[in-house]
Formats: C-alpha cells, structure tokens, sequence
C-alpha cells in the first residue's frame, strides 16, 4: 500500500510561483497513476491534474492549463506540481492522490490520499 504526504504549500503574492511535493512511500508507487486535486473552502474538491505512471500522460483542469505543470519522478518516489502565474482563486488546500488503471479526471476513482497542504496566494 502507498502512503502519501504532501508539501510544499504556503503563502504567495498573485502571480508568484510554488512548487508541490508528493512523496510516496511504498515501493510500488511506479504502478500508479497520480492526481492533484484542491478543494476551497465552502467548495467541492476540484481536479487540478494528473500524471500516468511513466510519465508519458498528463491532464490537465482548464482553470490551470498554461500555468501548471505536473510531473514525477519514480526513482525519488515524488510527484510534483510546479504552479505558477498563482491567483487568489488558486487558495485551497491541495490533495495528491494515487490510483491504478489510468489517468482520470474524478476523485472518486482515486483510491490513495494525501493529508493536504494548503495554498494561499494574496492579491
């Protein structure tokens, strides 16, 4: 069973940069397809992106597309979100998730999740 945790959340002026951390444990994590979802307060959890398990497959939400770049590294175990151009509609508190079987928009089909970690960006 993988187990994740996030990092790398905080507090940043619109249009500054974070990078999201999504580290694995487990030696299986090469198996699995991975996702970022966030969810604001008083809202239902949103997809954000996702990545296959090589690499080779990305999604991508339209609120993110062109700012947001998704990608993994399966010697390291990680999965990152390296986000940029942030606006104040991107605060929430960011979810990694992990499935087998392919990449998915829904966070239903995702059987793994991280505890969060929260974003902010200030205007």
């Amino acid at each position: 069973q993988v187990q994740l945790v996030e990092s790398g959340g905080g507090l940043v002026q619109a249009g500054g940069s974070l990078r999201l951390s999504c580290a694995a444990s487990g030696r299986t994590f090469s198996n699995y397809d991975m996702g970022w979802f966030r969810q604001a307060p008083g809202k239902e959890r949103e997809f954000v992106s996702a990545v296959s398990w090589t690499g080779g497959n990305t999604y991508y939400g339209d609120s993110v597309k062109g700012r947001f770049t998704i990608s993994r590294d399966n010697a390291k175990n990680t999965v990152y979100l390296q986000m940029n151009s942030l606006k104040p509609e991107d605060t929430a508190v960011y979810y990694c998730a992990a499935r087998a079987g392919g990449l998915s928009y829904y966070s239903s089909r995702y059987d793994i999740w991280g505890q969060g970690t929260q974003v902010t960006v200030s205007s």
